[in-house]
């Protein structure tokens, strides 16, 4: 038989319900705050009394959330560095990870500080990525000399989608056999 849950929650339980459910998910994922905040809000509305409002259940998230901010527990300028640099190492662009701390929730104001900092670092960032792919894809000047004509348009339009500006590709598409393997080297 299933037990049939009548019971009023109080404020209190519901709050540290909320919190256990944060806990579990930032143990398992690390996420920035609005995607704790959409899992928590998707994750309670599954399971709660149906007549409760969701203004009510955004407030009490909101509480949740400002508290897990204050520990420390979730930090989406952290999010956002982690994030932009692990990227790097794969070779996105610069304009892919701009669009992918967008689409997570983060704030204009940590996505240009991080895109900045990438920038500050190393000012020809989206150049060396763009090797990157090529090496990855084996594309460009990856690819056989006598091939190399044959797929252009192909692979400018593959480094175009991977977030890179046409400039950027031409220059990669460019580069000597010689030079692309003594970059590759380097990197």
């Amino acid at each position: 038989m299933i037990p049939i849950r009548n019971k009023k929650k109080t404020l209190k339980v519901t709050v540290e319900e909320m919190r256990n459910f944060a806990f579990s998910y930032i143990e398992k994922y690390a996420p920035s705050k609005q995607q704790l905040k959409t899992y928590l809000l998707k994750k309670y509305l599954k399971i709660s009394v149906p007549n409760v409002k969701k203004q009510d259940v955004n407030n009490l998230i909101d509480i949740v959330l400002s508290d897990l901010e204050k520990n420390r527990f979730i930090n989406d300028k952290f999010y956002s560095e982690t994030k932009a640099k692990s990227m790097i190492r794969r070779g996105n662009s610069i304009n892919k990870i701009r669009s992918y701390l967008i689409g997570k929730g983060i704030e204009d104001n940590y996505i240009k500080e991080t895109v900045n900092k990438i920038q500050d670092e190393n000012s020809d960032q989206d150049f060396f990525s763009a090797i990157k792919v090529c090496k990855k894809k084996r594309i460009g000047p990856a690819r056989i000399d006598d091939n190399r004509s044959l797929f252009y348009k192909k692979d400018i339009s593959l480094l175009a989608r991977n977030g890179f500006d046409f400039e950027t590709s031409k220059k990669v598409m460019e580069l000597k056999k010689e030079d692309y393997l003594k970059i590759t080297k380097l990197l």
